[in-house]
């Protein structure tokens, strides 16, 4: 089947794995996105200033923010049945004691880097608590927003802390839906993976469930993995391009949100989250010692139950026997979503001239054809 315009690259022109070619299975939505589920809306607002040696508070700078709305920034408070899972712990995720007390979080998950994910809290809840009527503020509502982070002090001036809560903000006016831009855009700006550009990345795949069609969308900020490492569609890649792996290459993690429309309860999105981290294994992740991979699920269905604090409510629950067939395709999501993000990198050299190169897309697609990994997509 032809390739639409956003299976083949993204709104800025850049290429996605499967425009070049490279097979994955399953059926991707029709903007091969998170934002093909339901109202799911994502911002970014990046930040590159500077060049040349560091000096800490002036730069060189190359982060930002991104944004992820559940239900839409028109909807930015609602609530959203959620799980998490936590495979390496080197990390940060804001709200998670929340979602396991309650299963539940309100608001959009922000991403950042790792020294900015405490201001990129604190200026969701801000702006949270602008977005409710007057007479709910009268109450002195509180909010547990989820913030999260991975690291970026390879190429940006993480200390001089340069993300502000107008940044923040940014994002937030930035988010839309359809097809979404990847790579160094956001807070995938200044990351790193498999020790070429990674960043931001994102895939979906439509299912069927006794006749019901659902979608299961993720997003990744990417910044974890040794070259050597490096898997493309089963054939090891990482290994023809050798480079100095040096003891700081563990330093790297990364963060997955899974959204769908199915109407999953939060002990289900919790198992969800769990088995989506199985798409790192398949592109060479290992979880490794210094790596923060911290992943949220979460569902859009029930809304109109949801907020319901009284009361007998009634909510929408697959079986358990359909699960499979949503892990199944988390997995596969998260696989393409990373394989994006590198794909989608561009070179980039930040403070003190350290250079993270792009992956070099032409050689890899030579090496998977000669295994005979490499579709026509013409």
């Amino acid at each position: 089947m032809p390739l639409s315009a956003a299976h083949r690259e993204t709104p800025s022109g850049r290429p996605r794995a499967r425009g070049a070619g490279i097979p994955f299975p399953g059926d991707p939505g029709a903007c091969n996105a998170i934002t093909d589920v339901g109202d799911v809306e994502v911002g970014y607002c990046t930040l590159v200033e500077g060049d040349g040696p560091l000096v800490v508070g002036k730069g060189p700078v190359r982060t930002g923010v991104t944004a992820v709305f559940p239900r839409g920034r028109a909807k930015g408070t609602a609530p959203v049945y959620a799980g998490f899972f936590i495979m390496g712990g080197n990390g940060e995720l804001s709200g998670a004691a929340f979602i396991e007390e309650r299963g539940r979080f309100e608001g959009p998950v922000v991403i950042t880097n790792t020294h900015s994910c405490g201001l990129a809290r604190d200026a969701t809840a801000q702006w949270m608590t602008e977005q409710v009527a007057n007479d709910a503020k009268a109450d002195q509502p509180f909010w547990l927003p989820v913030a999260a982070e991975t690291f970026d002090g390879m190429l940006n001036d993480i200390n001089g802390h340069h993300v502000t809560a107008a940044h923040v903000r940014a994002a937030f006016a930035d988010a839309k839906g359809g097809p979404v831009d990847e790579g160094n855009v956001g807070g995938g700006t200044g990351m790193t993976t498999y020790q070429f550009k990674g960043g931001s990345g994102t895939a979906s795949r439509v299912i069927d469930v006794e006749g019901s069609p659902y979608t299961v969308g993720a997003f990744v900020q990417s910044n974890f993995g040794k070259r050597h490492l490096l898997t493309v569609a089963g054939i090891p890649i990482g290994v023809h391009f050798p480079t100095d792996e040096s003891p700081n290459s563990d330093l790297g993690s990364i963060i997955g949100v899974v959204a769908t429309d199915a109407p999953l309860l939060p002990h289900q999105l919790n198992r969800l989250a769990r088995r989506s981290t199985l798409g790192i294994a398949r592109s060479g992740g290992i979880a490794s010692n210094e790596s923060g991979d911290l992943f949220v699920a979460l569902s859009t269905a029930n809304e109109d139950v949801i907020e319901s604090n009284f009361g007998s409510v009634k909510v929408e629950m697959l079986g358990e026997g359909n699960l499979s067939v949503f892990y199944e395709a988390a997995v596969q999501a998260m696989d393409e979503a990373i394989m994006n993000a590198l794909f989608a990198g561009e070179t980039m050299v930040g403070r003190d001239g350290n250079t993270a190169h792009g992956l070099p897309i032409d050689e890899v697609c030579d090496i998977l054809r000669r295994h005979n990994r490499l579709v026509d997509v013409k």
